[in-house]
């Protein structure tokens, strides 16, 4: 009996830690970004590419064989779960190519602070810049 409550307890303490919770966050989000995506290939791209090859691609099939149990190939919904997949990719590549634009410039913005310190040539200490005397090793310094 005690163990199935230790059981318990790691397990409550398991599925409210922070990781798990982000990762349920990640992939409900995930299918409400794929239901955004598979709309916008099916509603948009896909009416416009037929225009260009005169069909839509979820209705592309070749049928395997003879008669009417004969398998039938939809190579068209393939080349639409494709698409999916290359949009998706493109649009998360985008976001991660944003966030890191953001994260540069702040990290820019750090950088350009001028340097408030120095090292010492001798003690190899670091010291205030504008300092002449190292005050560990009592070294003249530049």
């Amino acid at each position: 009996m005690k163990k199935n409550k230790g059981f318990v307890a790691e397990f409550r303490k398991f599925i409210t830690r922070g990781n798990v919770m982000d990762m349920a966050v990640g992939v409900i989000m995930g299918g409400a970004f794929t239901s955004i995506v598979t709309s916008l290939n099916e509603d948009l791209l896909t009416p416009i590419l037929g225009l260009f090859g005169g069909t839509d691609f979820s209705y592309l099939s070749v049928k395997l064989g003879s008669g009417e149990n004969a398998p039938l190939l939809k190579y068209g919904n393939f080349i639409t779960a494709v698409i999916n997949f290359l949009i998706t990719a493109f649009v998360i590549f985008m976001i991660i190519k944003g966030l890191n634009m953001v994260s540069d410039k702040f990290k820019k913005k750090e950088e350009e602070k001028p340097a408030s310190t120095k090292i010492c040539p001798y003690c190899q200490s670091e010291i205030n810049i504008k300092a002449v005397k190292c005050p560990h090793c009592t070294s003249d310094v530049e």
